[in-house]
């Protein structure tokens, strides 16, 4: 059947449009421009497992930022390395070194203060006077008698040598004895850190030399945050409580990051506030701090802070 009048028309213009492409030099570009089109649509062809077949390469690399990504971890940091890129604090006039008084314990105890308790709040939260935003749960006797710091805290002699040139004396007969009732000398004074001592049974914190080169530690109480709480829970007052008390409310404040940390734990891993498998060391870091999560506490957290 011969072509129609509208079929000889079309070819007759491809031939000219073709014919006109060669004069000018163009069919071979035109030619590129297909095979560029035609490879575009082809399907990439995947490697099947077992398989030969070769990933198909794009016609073009992808493009990047120039930026520099940061790394994604996927794995919760350890207490340690948080603590140890912790920022130093910045330097400042020292305290004189502090003698306790003499006489017995008891005679150190500010009047109107009841030291073997403490007034509590609604909550069973601490209450000093002038000092409304310093709550911690627990008393020093409360930690001590918990198990705390691997049982080498009131070594007389213990911590190894820092800044500040020696080391650091101190002794539990400042504090008074019933702190110390029922427990062997071990258990708050011995020699070597064990963490079997620890009411978690974990290691947590740092060293003494650590504690000093971050700046954390006035002479005024060598031995640290403890040192200080204990002098002013048996009524002791000096410039240094503000700094310490802001040092606490850091990690067990009404937004310490510990204490937020070890709720978010806890919600993540669908158990009760109490299930002491949900990071034991951030919950011996935390008595270390004189607190311990109740379950008010977890509440509160969960209804007005997170």
């Amino acid at each position: 059947m011969p072509p129609s009048p509208l079929e000889q028309q079309r070819a007759s213009r491809i031939a000219d449009n073709k014919r006109r492409m060669q004069e000018l030099g163009l069919e071979e570009a035109a030619n590129g421009v297909k095979e560029r089109a035609a490879a575009a649509e082809k399907p990439v062809q995947k490697r099947k497992r077992g398989g030969d077949a070769e990933d198909a390469a794009p016609a073009e690399p992808p493009r990047r930022s120039g930026r520099q990504r940061k790394e994604v971890s996927y794995t919760e940091p350890r207490l340690a390395d948080v603590l140890a890129s912790a920022p130093a604090e910045p330097e400042r006039e020292p305290l004189p070194a502090y003698d306790p008084p003499a006489g017995p314990p008891a005679a150190q105890v500010a009047p109107s203060f009841d030291a073997s308790e403490g007034k509590r709040d609604s909550k069973g939260r601490l209450v000093f006077d002038g000092h409304p935003d310093f709550r911690p749960n627990l008393t020093p006797k409360q930690v001590i008698q918990a198990g705390s710091f691997g049982g080498i805290y009131f070594n007389p002699v213990g911590g190894k040598p820092g800044i500040l040139g020696k080391s650091v004396a101190i002794s539990h007969k400042e504090f008074p004895a019933d702190w110390f009732e029922g427990l062997p000398a071990k258990a708050y004074r011995a020699r070597i850190y064990t963490m079997g001592r620890n009411k978690y049974g974990v290691k947590a914190g740092q060293d003494q030399a650590f504690w000093e080169e971050k700046g954390w530690i006035d002479p005024q109480d060598p031995r640290g945050w403890f040192q200080w709480y204990c002098r002013f829970y048996t009524g002791r007052r000096s410039k240094d409580d503000e700094r310490q008390i802001s040092r606490w409310k850091g990690v067990v404040g009404e937004k310490g990051r510990w204490v937020r940390a070890l709720v978010n734990k806890i919600i993540r891993s669908n158990k009760r506030w109490d299930d002491a498998t949900v990071s034991p060391v951030i919950r011996q870091t935390l008595l270390h701090w004189a607190f311990e999560l109740t379950e008010d506490e977890f509440e509160r957290m969960v209804n007005e802070v997170l």
